[in-house]
């Protein structure tokens, strides 16, 4: 073989060599993208997740995903602080402050609690599952019935007094709302005929009622609150 030939051959092994990486680094150099591509579809469920649980704290899924029956509720929710408005069932509320849907959902730096729906309506797994059911089935009442405190707290296991007075809401003792209110001619939080619950007297979705009026009509009652008398006035839907 002359030396022309034998550097054309040499050549041509060359090239065919060059291919055969070539064909052999391809793939993977293309594995490499996988890493890549779990890492946008991770971050991309991560910022859904959390967009989504967001949104779960908000009146805006509880009546979009399961609560037809919430609307009336949303309505009170989404009204100013501190004016004229309507409850649930749509009378008239002197003040939007004497619903407790309203007062706690004021930021914590204007001197509220800054909550959402979740905040006091706190459901286990469950709960959730079933009233989801009740909601496909029709199987609710419009609008829903008013709960106590007891009912708000039972799926979790505990006392009435619990939901309103815990570490992270109201961390007080019936001692301490006695001495809270001491000023007041009819202190409603002294048990002289019995132990009441909160929700006696404090509403989330309509106005408050001053339970001592049931009796003494002259007890002082807060601005925007109702007298038992009142209340029984109350057009419910």
């Amino acid at each position: 073989m002359s030396e022309e030939e034998t550097k054309v051959e040499a050549a041509t092994e060359a090239t065919e060599a060059d291919n055969s990486a070539t064909k052999e680094a391809a793939p993977k150099k293309k594995g490499k993208k996988w890493p890549i591509v779990v890492g946008v579809v991770v971050v991309v469920l991560i910022a859904a997740g959390a967009g989504f649980w967001v949104w779960h704290e908000q009146p805006s899924f509880c009546n979009a995903i399961c609560h037809t029956p919430m609307d009336p509720y949303n309505a009170t929710y989404d009204q100013e602080a501190g004016t004229t408005g309507i409850d649930k069932w749509g009378n008239e509320v002197a003040n939007t402050n004497s619903m407790l849907c309203v007062s706690h959902k004021v930021s914590t730096d204007q001197g509220g609690a800054g909550a959402t729906c979740m905040g006091c309506h706190v459901p286990t797994l469950s709960e959730q599952m079933s009233e989801g059911m009740n909601w496909v089935t029709g199987n609710y009442v419009y609008p829903l019935e008013e709960r106590s405190d007891e009912d708000l707290t039972e799926a979790r296991g505990l006392e009435g007094d619990q939901f309103c007075l815990n570490e992270g809401c109201h961390n007080l003792t019936r001692d301490d709302l006695i001495e809270a209110t001491s000023d007041m001619e009819f202190n409603p939080h002294v048990a002289q005929h019995g132990e009441i619950a909160c929700t006696d007297c404090h509403k989330a979705h309509r106005a408050s009622v001053m339970y001592c009026t049931q009796c003494h009509s002259e007890a002082e009652v807060p601005e925007g609150w109702l007298t038992v008398a009142e209340e029984k006035k109350l057009q419910q839907a």
